[in-house]
């Protein structure tokens, strides 16, 4: 193992969007049990401290891969194409009206059947866009394309915790 392997490299996977949960949260298991500054107490502190920069650095990568969304990005990244979310907020006019209608369906929301219809919408636009990004990451190979589908996203997942709020909000 390499601190400096990207975190596909460090967990043993393909280079993928689509990932089985099982395989990675037992390959996480694995790691941290070869690493865990537990079984290097009795050792020097050099070795306790590289234990510890271990656990770290397989947590950080197990937190980015098990995370749908960060995983993406981090993909994205690696093929050359940042997200760059805070700079680039260019979308198409069918995503932006989208945006406009839940903004102001959300602002009219008066009752929790409106919110849930809501909340319904969005999380099918979530499996929509998810779907978009394995494909442009996994099959078409265009981290640019995949680029924007996370920052679609990105807006989408906010937009549905606001929704989820104000359903909490009505003690729904």
């Amino acid at each position: 193992m390499n601190l400096q392997s990207n975190d596909f490299a460090l967990f043993g996977l393909s280079e993928r969007f689509e990932q089985d949960r099982a395989t990675l949260d037992q390959r996480w298991k694995d790691l941290q049990r070869q690493v865990h500054p537990d079984r290097f107490a009795a050792d020097a502190a050099t070795a306790q401290r590289l234990a510890m920069q271990w656990s770290v650095r397989i947590n950080e990568a197990y937190q980015r891969l098990k995370n749908p969304l960060k995983r993406a990005a981090y993909l994205c990244e690696l093929r050359g194409v940042p997200v760059q979310a805070e700079n680039n907020t260019a979308m198409p006019a069918a995503f932006l009206m989208q945006q406009m209608e839940w903004r102001e369906a959300l602002e009219d929301a008066s009752s929790a059947d409106e919110l849930l219809a809501l909340e319904a919408q969005t999380h099918a636009a979530a499996r929509e866009w998810t779907a978009q990004v394995a494909q442009a990451l996994d099959a078409d190979q265009d981290p640019a394309r995949a680029a924007q589908g996370v920052r679609a996203l990105m807006f989408v997942e906010r937009f549905a915790s606001e929704v989820a709020d104000r359903l909490d909000q009505q003690g729904q």
